[in-house]
């Protein structure tokens, strides 16, 4: 149990103020007082979360001096406020560990007042990493949500959904939804706006996420959203047509998948991005020397689905594609319609797929959040 403790000097007595003189002052002077001062956690506190505030206060006076130390005597880093009444611990402590915080403070009476706390914090039962998608630094567009896996299951998830604190610029509208019970999805209402600025800070270090699972390391990213670059596939057409930020950029004839392969339609967003790239039909679990199986080298390909979707390089049905769909699923383009594809995107962009035919794309396959409609999406998913 965490508590908190206080202290204050017994009052001693005081000469009696004279009368004020009406004339000069129409507001008493408060009459000096003894300082209180408080420490959180209290003093004997054990399984104190390290993520939790350690702070020292005074009231009715100030503090002079405080001092928390580990148990090897080493001084811990703290953070005095401005007007001198608060003190906050200013950097992390160590799960299992014990504490001492000492503090002393003076009153506007001006006698001084002390104060000593001793805690030990928890030792979690599992300590929970955390992996993030984007990274820091990366250059994602309209359509990326962002993706946070642990690496083990999470029982408090609205712990984990403070710790996660996510910004833009400018801002935007958005919600948590968690696909499993380690895996959370963050994304707006509406696309990203084009140059959008996204800071993401995960503080989940000492976090009590339930169970005995404490958070492990912090984890920061600093993203930019580049042009929106929002592509319609039309399996009735057999073309794509391409906007970048509003405005049609090219359409080009494809080819998606053959009657028993048909695309499943839906909102895509492009995981990746490759050249030089095997398709290989074992990665979604058709052998490729089996008969529906193939393994074929292809110069530019973009992942949109776990499942095996990607739009890439296909020069052996050029004269099929703007006319029929042969593919296994994927959407077939030429290699230079290809190549200028990946030329003006980056993973996050968005690709819908109508009139293919095949199955509704699932949320859950690759980053198919914009499958869910925002009323559902803001349920928060699985609980």
């Amino acid at each position: 149990m965490v508590t908190s403790c206080t202290s204050s000097p017994a009052a001693e007595p005081r000469d009696r103020p004279g009368k004020e003189d009406d004339r000069t002052s129409t507001k008493p002077t408060p009459p000096p007082t003894p300082v209180k001062l408080s420490i959180s956690p209290g003093n004997k506190a054990v399984d104190v979360p390290p993520g939790d505030p350690i702070t020292v206060a005074a009231v009715g006076g100030k503090l002079t001096r405080v001092v928390l130390t580990n148990e090897a005597g080493e001084q811990v880093k703290g953070q005095l406020s401005p007007d001198a009444t608060t003190w906050q611990v200013a950097e992390p402590l160590g799960y299992d560990k014990t504490y001492t915080a000492k503090a002393t403070g003076e009153g506007t009476d001006g006698k001084p007042a002390s104060l000593t706390s001793t805690f030990t914090t928890v030792q979690p039962r599992l300590r929970a990493d955390l992996s993030m998608n984007p990274l820091d630094g990366q250059k994602v567009g309209v359509g990326q949500p962002l993706a946070f896996y642990f690496d083990v299951d999470i029982t408090d998830k609205a712990a984990a959904q403070r710790a996660i604190q996510i910004t833009s610029t400018p801002a935007v509208e958005g919600a948590f939804y968690w696909f499993s019970d380690s895996e959370v999805h963050w994304r707006p209402k509406q696309y990203w706006p084009a140059g959008t600025k996204i800071s993401i800070k995960a503080s989940i270090y000492g976090k009590n996420f339930g169970e005995g699972v404490f958070g492990n390391d912090d984890r920061v990213a600093g993203v930019t959203v580049g042009d929106a670059v929002v592509a319609v596939a039309d399996g009735g057409t057999h073309q794509m047509i391409v906007k970048v930020n509003g405005k049609v950029a090219r359409t080009i004839p494809i080819a998606m998948g053959k009657p028993g392969h048909e695309t499943p339609f839906g909102t895509y967003v492009v995981m990746s991005e490759h050249t030089d790239y095997t398709m290989d039909s074992g990665t979604y679990g058709v052998p490729a020397d089996s008969p529906l199986g193939y393994r074929t080298h292809v110069d530019v390909a973009s992942r949109m689905s776990n499942s095996g979707i990607f739009y890439h390089s296909a020069p052996w049905s050029v004269g099929d594609q703007g006319h029929r769909n042969v593919s296994h699923g994927c959407i077939n383009m030429s290699t230079e319609n290809a190549a200028w594809m990946q030329s003006i995107s980056n993973k996050g962009d968005v690709v819908v797929v109508q009139h293919s035919g095949g199955p509704r794309l699932e949320s859950w396959d690759g980053l198919g959040d914009w499958q869910i409609p925002w009323p559902e999406w803001t349920k928060g998913g699985h609980r």
